[in-house]
């Protein structure tokens, strides 16, 4: 028996679980128009809210991807956890739910700003697969303010909700935000930490949305963790396929976006090069 009190738990492979493949998995993110609540909503029908995510979640399934995303990245400015209502989640598990209908992918959700009891919600309204997490554990300073890790909630309610099953995807050195408070903790460490706090998957990122991480910086990444690491931001039909030699997949959206503009809606034949290039 071990010495330690801790009992790790079984992993297993989250991406083959997920996805039917555990190398080179491709993830697409769906982001949502403004939301209802948010600073841009339009007076419209919240349908078209709807209409837009399925139509690109369409492009992104029939480009090939393996799984897709949805976030609320047109709720700019991001709100802090306990700022956010009811009613962002409400309307992010009729897309998501709606998307897993149409396109039968594996989804997830990202709740922005690290909200991950709210994107737990979503999962379990929605029968989502996974969540992505963007500060899991420790706290770093963000265009929000202070954000801490959200692990220790967030587990002790995917309990409560009987929600086991719903994988964590969580950032190590999450974008848009400055981590001098964890400054004396080498990014291995960090990794480290997501990997202790029950991470199933570790994302590495550039500095913001769109911003391609150095390859030296997602090889120390993957040097650091045992279990599966996915590349989250600037990924690019160009670099895609030195990044896919390191990591086990990747998250793209502004890359295959009409211009490379994240706002923009999926641009089939930009994903369909991407999903090319990715996999020649």
């Amino acid at each position: 028996m071990s010495d330690s009190p801790l009992v790790a738990r079984e992993r297993g492979d989250p991406l083959q679980e997920i996805f039917g493949r555990s190398e080179r998995v491709l993830i697409g993110v769906v982001h949502l128009l403004p939301l209802p609540g948010s600073p841009d909503h339009s007076a419209s029908d919240v349908e078209a809210i709807y209409d837009r995510a399925l139509a690109d979640a369409r492009a992104y399934r029939a480009a090939g991807f393996d799984g897709l995303i949805v976030e609320n990245h047109g709720d700019i400015p991001f709100a802090k956890p306990d700022d956010i209502g009811p009613e962002t989640a409400a309307h992010m598990s009729v897309a998501a739910d709606r998307i897993r209908r149409e396109t039968k992918a594996p989804i997830g959700v990202n709740v922005l700003a690290n909200a991950a009891v709210h994107a737990l919600a979503v999962a379990s309204a929605a029968s989502a697969r996974f969540v992505r997490v963007n500060q899991w554990a420790n706290a770093y300073v963000a265009n929000e303010g202070f954000i801490e890790g959200a692990a220790a909630r967030a587990t002790r309610y995917r309990r409560a909700l009987g929600a086991s099953g719903v994988r964590i995807f969580a950032d190590a050195h999450v974008k848009h935000g400055a981590h001098a408070i964890v400054q004396d903790r080498p990014i291995a460490e960090l990794v480290r930490d997501v990997e202790f706090f029950s991470a199933d998957v570790v994302i590495a990122t550039g500095q913001r949305t769109g911003h391609a991480a150095d390859l030296d910086y997602i090889r120390t990444i993957r040097s650091a963790a045992s279990i599966p690491i996915l590349v989250g931001s600037g990924v690019t039909p160009d670099n895609v396929r030195e990044i896919l030699d390191v990591v086990n997949g990747v998250i793209v959206a502004s890359a295959i976006k009409v211009g490379g503009l994240w706002w923009n809606s999926v641009d089939p034949d930009r994903a369909r090069r991407f999903v090319d290039h990715a996999r020649s």
